[in-house]
């Protein structure tokens, strides 16, 4: 085996893709002396040890520094230690990530500087969740991990997808110890808002020897094993309508709600709408806003269709292993195989309670004291009084189940002392099933009370009771006034596999610039299907106290943060899915005689993709001197051939289609670095990159979802399969002090010109006498990221364990967003911020250590940014924001002997509440969501 190394995981020569392809140890590569840049320390190392906080940042910060490409890297501090619960969590402290989607007791979404595309690998290797294109992170364990590096800059060596970055994941090896070792982890986890303590579990094992022909041989199993039970609650203001005003001309009644196409009105006939649903910006909000009506202007305020609350709980299990073997027959030649495995279990139960507040039919005695106006604006703020609403309880139970295979061998072989080979071969599977079972149960109120915000965006409603009655109308347990009402029964299934084959090749060619080559290719062979079946059956019209089995109340709802109903009756998910075909025969007897059952119940695919990527590089590392100071880079050109084969299985009709695409593409890229001063570098770098559709947004079939909450018609997607990959030209500009060993301050501007983003065209369309709003994606959108990272180490020895780390990213986006009319024909032109991108973002760590303790309380905060686009269907803006989100997470660690530790860990310890708003926070409140706090006690014990 090689024994020199020296502080790269992309550093040069050799080096770069070394470290990438065969995933040496995070921070170190292997490379002969000759070919390393002047400034890398050598030095000798039998076995790759990480100790410690501070030992931890300043890996990561040497990666980061010797590397060609512009990375950051975050590095365990032990075996096993991560102070997180998954990969995505370990994630947000790096600067330029933002993260999201929180929910289920974790945080599932990574973004690279505002960007989702990302493309995640381990030890180098392409991976994926299903049938889709990414990886679901938050299926990797922490536990597992050696260390993640994330890559802003590509060289041509690098998968060419992913436009926001690559990420990749190092597992152990046993080559990285000396000898053997045995660690076991053991964590539980405290969820506050579940009142559940969960197990979190990992365990390592490692061995090396030498055999008698001096071939050396290692072999490791690392397993580990999360349950978590979860309760995420929400509060939510429904979409906004427009409504008459007090004093309207007939035949509008006074808080009339105004439909899109009334027919009572020329503005509503034949095709023509009164007001359109879906715009950017929606309906005008402020005081006196009229609509044409009979040719007249008719002032309108905007209320909210509906008040519902959400209590969503659940259990959930992560297994996952990785497995190692490992040998060097001698000095210049190494074989690895790999297995990597990740599971995911999950039940949620979501218990949720709806009730329309759009009702006009009856007011009240006093109707205009009844409705309360945010000052100066037509929006409604309250309805002290709306009589007879509809409104339902709907108990749904998902189950969903994955499993995750890679299989890989690889080698290495330096075939004379200026050529070494490379070659990777790997397989991979993950197969998804979910199930979803729902049933409603309904009535009508007698009245209700809202405040759609009762202050800080807080929404606040209470059922009202009749005064002529003894009946507690407010009372959401008793049986006898709810009814057995629809069933919802669908099941789904996504499979993909990929077969891949790489080479490599790195060449010292001994010129006196040009000092390596590096050229490879790539043959990727993936399936993708995915599945599904559908069916539902309508109200049974009959009391839920015929039924008692079917019944589940929940109780302390949203913690008394504002006055909503802390308890309701729901349909028991768990007893329906348990009993599915017990509740689809008394459909099925009653009001659902085609309601399948047992094994008449089919899951049909509905795409099948057959995609095979060619793709070949080369890339040449230079170096020379200008000034007396080095100067060095890569250039590279990367092409890359992909043909989809599409098969499409319309679920309507079961017509069978199909499609084929062949792009192609030359993807340049280069780097240049010089060192301004010994500790004192400026890069800047350049490369093209792609995002490929998603496979789903390929299938052309349409799937129609008829109105569900009395909006008068339902909303339809379908594909494209003529989607063409989003393409991005990519600058990066950054200056780097390395101003002590253990210290750094850097900063990095960027731009991102992207062509061809997907966005959704929509149109009115009538399927089977029914209308339907429908969705499509197209390539009919351009936009530009830019943006400045900050970051900040501070580490030194003078301040005895003392330290800080931090990063400030400030990022702007503006993207082109078609504007459609009814028909799908483009009227104008619409400007917005891209999706997930905060303009700011920070993290701060402070972390202190001594040979006995350590300790680390980290801050993260972002700003408010685009999340989602609501359907098109209301007259609401159609972007929905999120409100500035921040966690504050602490981890403590106590070193009882040199083979024991003990922890302990937190999240989220200022217990935020999450909340979204329709564009203009002050008036357009949306939802508020309240998370789990965790806190976690653990030991780990080596040897």
């Amino acid at each position: 085996m090689i024994k020199k190394y020296y502080k790269s995981v992309a550093a040069l020569p050799l080096a770069g893709l070394l470290a990438f392809s065969m995933g040496n140890s995070v921070g170190y590569g292997q490379a002969e002396t000759s070919q390393l840049p002047s400034d890398a320390t050598v030095f000798e190392l039998d076995a790759f040890v990480v100790d410690g906080i501070r030992d931890s940042i300043i890996q990561g910060m040497d990666i980061k520094r010797y590397s060609l490409q512009m990375v950051d890297s975050i590095v365990a501090e032990d075996i096993g230690k991560f102070p997180d619960n998954n990969l995505v969590e370990a994630l947000q402290r790096v600067s330029g990530v933002q993260t999201t989607g929180r929910g289920g007791g974790e945080v599932s979404t990574v973004s690279i500087r505002g960007l989702p595309d990302v493309t995640t690998t381990i030890n180098g290797r392409n991976i994926f969740t299903a049938a889709g294109r990414s990886v679901a992170l938050a299926d990797i364990p922490a536990s597992l991990l050696r260390g993640v590096d994330v890559y802003k800059t590509r060289s041509a060596s690098h998968i060419e997808t992913g436009i926001a970055g690559v990420i990749n994941i190092h597992t152990h090896r046993p080559f990285d110890f000396d000898g053997n070792r045995i660690n076991v982890a053991v964590r539980g986890i405290y969820q506050d808002q579940a009142s559940s303590f969960d197990p979190n579990i990992s365990a390592l094992y490692s061995t090396r020897g030498t055999l008698n022909t001096g071939a050396e041989w290692g072999a490791l199993v690392n397993v580990s094993y999360a349950e978590t039970n979860y309760r995420d609650q929400s509060v939510t203001a429904g979409a906004m309508v427009p409504f008459a005003g007090a004093n309207p001309p007939a035949p509008l009644t006074p808080y009339e709600r105004i439909w899109p196409d009334d027919g009572r009105f020329p503005e509503g006939r034949d095709g023509n709408q009164i007001w359109q649903p879906g715009l950017e910006a929606g309906l005008p909000f402020e005081a006196g806003s009229t609509l044409q009506m009979n040719g007249q202007p008719v002032p309108y305020v905007l209320s909210r269709d509906a008040i519902f609350a959400s209590d969503l709980t659940g259990y959930r299990e992560r297994p996952a292993a990785s497995v190692s073997l490992q040998y060097a027959p001698n000095r210049t030649s190494e074989y690895t195989f790999e297995m990597f495995y990740n599971g995911y279990r999950n039940e949620s139960f979501n218990s949720l309670l709806f009730s329309f507040a759009d009702w006009w039919g009856s007011l009240g005695p006093n109707p205009e004291q009844n409705i309360e106006l945010f000052p100066g604006t037509n929006v409604v703020k309250s309805r002290s009084f709306v009589g007879f609403p509809y409104g339902f309880t709907s108990g749904d139970l998902v189950v969903g189940k994955t499993d995750s295979f890679l299989y890989a061998l690889g080698g290495r072989w330096e075939l004379t002392s200026d050529l070494t080979l490379r070659a990777d071969a790997y397989y991979q599977h993950s197969e998804y099933n979910e199930t979803f079972f729902a049933q409603r149960f309904d009535q009508v109120h007698w009245g209700l009370a809202v405040d759609f915000n009762s202050g800080g965006g807080l929404p606040a409603f209470q059922f009202l009771n009749d005064p002529n009655t003894a009946t507690d109308e407010s009372d959401l347990n008793n049986m006898s006034r709810w009814n057995v009402a629809q069933l919802y029964d669908n099941a789904f299934r996504d499979k993909g596999d990929a077969y891949t084959l790489e080479l490599d090749a790195d060449y010292n060619t001994n010129w006196d610039i040009l000092r390596t080559l590096n050229f490879g290719v790539r043959y990727d062979a993936r399936n993708a299907t995915s599945g599904q079946r559908t069916q539902d059956a309508p109200g049974l019209g009959q009391p839920l106290s015929n039924f008692p089995e079917l019944a589940h109340v929940n109780t302390g709802f949203f913690d008394g943060r504002s006055d909503v109903p802390t308890t309701w009756t729901a349909s028991n998910g768990y007893y329906i899915y348990n009993n599915q075909d017990e509740v689809r025969n008394i459909y099925r007897n009653t009001v659902a005689p085609n309601l399948a059952v047992g094994n008449d119940l089919r899951i049909v695919d509905n795409f099948s993709v057959d995609e095979k990527t060619t793709a070949a590089y080369v890339s040449g590392n230079y170096r020379t001197e200008i000034g007396g100071r080095v100067l060095d880079g890569q250039l590279g050109l990367r092409y890359v051939s992909v043909v989809t084969d599409m098969d499409f299985t319309d679920l309507n009709t079961l017509e069978e289609s199909s499609a084929t695409a062949h792009t192609s593409k030359v993807l340049p890229s280069f780097t240049i670095r010089y060192e301004l001063m010994p500790d004192l570098r400026l890069r800047f770098a350049y490369g093209q990159t792609l995002r490929r559709p998603g496979f789903a947004a390929l299938n052309p079939n349409i799937v129609y979802t008829e109105d569900v909450t009395d909006i008068g018609y339902g909303t339809a997607a379908g594909g494209n399969p003529n989607l063409a990959p989003t393409e991005s030209k990519n600058y990066d500009l950054s200056l780097e002090w390395y101003f002590m060993d253990s210290s750094a301050l850097y900063g990095t501007l960027f731009r991102r010109d992207i062509d061809g983003l997907v966005v959704d065209f929509r149109r009115r369309i009538t399927y089977e006498d029914y209308d339907y709003v429908l969705s499509a994606p197209d390539n009919a959108s351009n936009g530009k990221l830019e943006g400045i990272e900050l970051g900040f180490v501070f580490f030194p020895e003078m301040l005895r364990g003392f330290g800080v780390q931090a990063s400030y990213t400030i990022l702007d986006s503006i993207q082109d967003i078609p504007i459609t009319n009814t028909a799908g024909e483009i009227v104008g032109t619409d400007t917005t911020p891209f999706f997930g991108v905060s303009d700011t973002s920070y993290s701060v760590v402070l972390a202190y250590e001594n040979p006995r303790f350590s300790a680390r309380l980290s801050y993260v905060w972002r700003e408010d940014f685009l999340n989602n686009y609501e359907a098109a269907l209301f007259a609401n803006p159609l972007g929905v924001y999120n409100k500035p989100e921040q966690s504050l997470d602490l981890s403590l660690s106590y070193n009882v002997n040199r083979n024991l530790t003990l922890t302990l860990d937190a999240t989220n310890l200022t217990n935020e509440i999450f909340q979204s708003y329709y564009q203009y926070p002050e008036t357009h409140n949306f939802g508020s969501s309240i998370f789990s706090r965790t806190v976690a006690v653990g030991a780990r014990y080596s040897f």
